[in-house]
């Protein structure tokens, strides 16, 4: 009898599922979790992200999917700050970083963003000794291998979070003479067009002021415009993406102009400190 009493009670759920009526998340078994945290935005650049009050995790809070940190290296210690006079031994890029990283991708089973693929790119600024902090650099990356993107004998491998490696253009060397490699170079216009592929150079990132006058107030002018389209179609061409830094980021229709005109030519990354405005912004577009 109490068999068939549970098999009245399961037809019943299945009958009222299928008319398209509610169905309580107890009897629902087949209901998909919905993953936690906000859709990860491709576009969204957390430039000097180490002086929020939660380095990493208040960018990730916003969904953003690329971080910057500055880096100097102190007695063999990669150190995070904007200036040379804020340097604290505590703060590391290990323990503000690569560690926090490593966990939350453990955590969530392969993935920086909880329920999404979405790859973490770190933007990795040396402000000085270039060459001899990207040695000391890529003995930490090394230690945390496992979530990186990699680059060994002239293949890419994709990994949770992809290391791109700015600042002091002397890291260059190094980098290139590595056969198998856990970081990638930020190029600059001048790399546009050249023979370094996108397997070194998979960004290509430029100072606004210094190659555009518009700064959001007035029309955007033409030829502006057209170099701006033309320098990202460039760049994608060769599968590489583009971010400028000092666009303007002070609250204002002034900068809400400039990030519609960096969307609308498909620049990549959008770059700002203002990491609640910015995740507003692209949310509404979307």
């Amino acid at each position: 009898m109490a068999h068939l009493t549970r098999r009245r009670v399961v037809s019943t759920v299945l009958a009222t599922a299928a008319a398209g009526a509610f169905v309580p998340a107890q009897t629902a078994a087949a209901a998909p979790a919905r993953p936690p945290g906000p859709r990860p935005l491709t576009h969204a650049h957390a430039h000097n992200d180490y002086l929020h009050p939660r380095p990493l995790h208040d960018a990730l809070a916003h969904g953003f999917t690329s971080v910057e940190a500055d880096v100097f290296l102190v007695d063999g210690e990669l150190l995070v700050a904007h200036e040379a006079s804020g340097l604290d031994p505590a703060r590391t890029l290990t323990s503000l970083y690569l560690d926090p990283l490593l966990a939350r991708v453990r955590a969530n089973h392969g993935t920086v963003h909880a329920g999404h693929r979405t790859p973490l790119q770190l933007l990795i600024d040396i402000k000085s000794d270039g060459a001899a902090a990207y040695l000391a650099l890529d003995e930490v990356l090394r230690r945390h291998r496992h979530i990186l993107t990699r680059y060994s004998h002239g293949r890419v491998r994709a990994g949770a979070v992809t290391p791109v490696i700015s600042g002091d253009r002397a890291a260059r060397v190094p980098m290139e003479a590595q056969l198998t490699r856990y970081a990638f170079y930020d190029g600059r216009l001048d790399d546009l067009g050249t023979a370094a592929p996108a397997s070194f150079i998979p960004l290509i990132s430029a100072n606004w002021t210094q190659n555009f006058g518009w700064q959001g107030t007035g029309p955007f002018p033409a030829a502006e415009r057209d170099r701006l389209r033309d320098l990202v179609a460039a760049a994608h061409a060769k599968g590489q993406r583009v971010r400028f830094w000092a666009t303007p980021d002070t609250a204002g229709p002034a900068r809400t102009a400039v990030w519609d005109e960096l969307l609308a030519a498909k620049v990549d990354h959008l770059n700002t400190d203002d990491l609640e405005a910015l995740e507003s912004f692209l949310r509404h577009r979307d």
